[in-house]
């Protein structure tokens, strides 16, 4: 007797024909930033460029027959068409990367901009304080003038005190 399945229960999971691929979620990101960055390399332009120049004047000097694209260039507009149509989306995919790490990246801006605002702010508060308690300091030439004040008085004749008269 066949032991049948339930639908609540979890069970095995059935064989599948395929192996299940398993990746890092960022690895395919990754791969389509660093392509999408070698394409734009002059190295890249530089090397497509030679490609395509062997490849058009083989299929112009060579004959026909022994060509490696007997249509006219069909084979070669076919491979860059696939080329382009491999190359746009990833580097979209690469562009929305970069645009959300200048997004998080400038979050961050935003808050240490806020946070030295914010301490700016506190010290010009600090500053403007200690100002306001230095004028109720004495300066040194509010003390020098005290002082000759004093020695101009030690160097008079004591006066004498006054008595009531009664």
């Amino acid at each position: 007797m066949a032991k049948q399945e339930r639908l609540d229960t979890p069970g095995r999971r059935r064989n599948e024909w395929l192996p299940r691929m398993r990746m890092e979620d960022d690895a395919f990101g990754s791969f389509a930033e660093s392509f999408a960055r070698w394409m734009g390399t002059a190295n890249f332009l530089l090397w497509m460029s030679i490609l395509i120049i062997i490849w058009v004047v083989m299929n112009v000097v060579l004959p026909k027959d022994v060509a490696p694209d007997p249509f006219p260039f069909l084979f070669l507009t076919l491979a860059l068409s696939l080329q382009a149509s491999y190359a746009a989306p990833l580097i979209l995919l690469a562009q929305n990367r970069q645009e959300a790490r200048d997004r998080v990246s400038l979050e961050h801006d935003r808050e240490v901009a806020a946070q030295s605002r914010a301490d700016m702010d506190f010290l010009a508060r600090e500053i403007a304080s200690l100002r306001m308690r230095m004028n109720d300091v004495a300066t040194r030439d509010f003390i020098r003038s005290e002082l000759r004040d004093l020695l101009d008085e030690l160097g008079r004749e004591p006066e004498e005190p006054k008595t009531r008269a009664s």
